[in-house]
């Protein structure tokens, strides 16, 4: 009986060791480590991913989530009605096009981050510190700042993405994407 415990005692030991070390580590580093570790030139499928790939599909997810988290919390917390306008548009459309990236970075043997980055989640903490007035410019700065962000990633790995499948979902994505930028660049200059 005693042995039982100890056994189990060094088992919840090492668990819990192992979730402190992997909790040190940023969620986009944990899932850009991850994929250089395995070998996403095969899955079970047998589908090619180049590391460059991979390093896109992990920035556009936390990219991705993170507007999705933003407007979530903007939902909640905005009270300029066309910021809460946006943030049901990002909730919406970004929750589809992180679906989409999700079951395209399952086929091609990809991790994505299961969390927020570092900084993403200090982005949400600041913006949820925030209310009424200053919440809505802190909110709406920050979309502007992830738009011109993913913007920018989605034009530069349009051009230099080897899978075909992630070239077809950058060039029906960006066009939304800049969409999502003029329409914040709008309400930003709005609140001026």
């Amino acid at each position: 009986m005693k042995k039982l415990k100890l056994i189990l005692m060094i088992a919840i030991s090492t668990l819990a060791l192992q979730a402190c070390n992997s909790a040190e580590k940023d969620s986009t580093e944990a899932a850009d480590s991850a994929n250089m570790e395995k070998d996403t030139s095969v899955s079970g499928a047998g589908i090619a991913v180049v590391e460059d790939d991979a390093k896109f599909v992990v920035d556009a997810g936390n990219g991705g989530m993170t507007e999705v988290e933003l407007s979530k919390l903007a939902q909640q917390k905005a009270t300029n009605a066309k910021a809460k306008e946006y943030a049901d548009m990002m909730v919406m459309d970004h929750t589809k096009a992180n679906e989409e990236l999700k079951a395209l970075a399952k086929v091609k043997n990809v991790t994505l981050p299961a969390v927020l980055n570092d900084d993403s989640k200090k982005t949400w903490d600041d913006l949820n510190a925030k209310s009424g007035a200053d919440f809505d410019k802190a909110y709406v700065s920050a979309m502007v700042s992830e738009h011109k962000k993913t913007v920018s990633l989605f034009e530069n790995a349009s051009t230099s993405v080897k899978d075909a499948d992630l070239k077809a979902f950058i060039d029906k994505t960006l066009p939304t994407l800049k969409g999502h930028l003029d329409k914040i660049t709008a309400i930003n200059d709005g609140l001026k």
